[in-house]
C-alpha cells in the first residue's frame, strides 16, 4: 500500500504491484493510473511510503483499493506514528522513499522512488491479488 502526507492530509492507495528496480542505489517503481486522483498527488510529494501487507490484511488493502477518493478515511485504520507518510501498523514492512523519477507508460505512469529507509515488521504470510482476488501464501 502506498502512502503520502501532503501538507497534513494522509492519502492511501492500495497498488497492483511493486518492482525492485535497482540495488545500488536502491530504488523501487509502482505504476499508478493516470485518472488516479493519487497521481497529481503523488507527483507534489517529497516522499512516499510502501507498508507490504500481510494476509489478514486484505480489509486495509479493501478500504484504500476503491482509489476514489484517494484519502480514504483512516477511520479504523491503524497506523504508525511518526514524521512523514503514514505507515500501516502490523505489515511485514515498510519502505521510505523519495520520488526519483516518472516514466510515461501509456494510460499509467511508472513513479520511481529511492528507498531511503527499510524496515522489517512481522513475520506472517504475504497478501497477493491473484486471479482478481485477494490470496494469502
Amino acid at each position: 500500500m502506498l502512502t503520502i502526507d501532503v501538507e497534513g492530509e494522509r492519502l492511501g492507495l492500495t497498488v497492483g504491484s511493486l518492482v525492485s528496480l535497482s540495488l545500488e542505489p536502491p530504488l523501487v517503481g509502482v505504476s499508478i493510473s493516470n485518472q488516479a486522483a493519487m497521481h497529481e498527488f503523488l507527483r507534489q510529494a517529497g516522499e512516499f511510503a510502501l507498508s507490504l501487507l500481510a494476509g489478514d490484511q486484505e480489509a486495509v488493502a479493501q478500504h484504500f483499493a476503491r482509489g476514489v477518493p484517494p484519502f480514504a478515511h483512516w477511520h479504523g485504520i491503524l497506523v504508525r506514528e511518526g514524521e512523514g507518510p503514514p505507515l500501516v501498523a502490523d505489515a511485514l514492512g515498510w519502505l521510505r522513499c523519495r520520488p526519483a523519477r516518472e516514466h510515461e507508460a501509456g494510460d499509467h505512469t511508472l513513479f520511481v522512488g529511492e528507498v531511503l529507509a527499510a524496515e522489517r515488521g512481522r513475520v506472517a504470510p504475504p497478501l497477493v491479488y491473484l486471479g482478481q482476488r485477494y490470496v494469502s501464501l
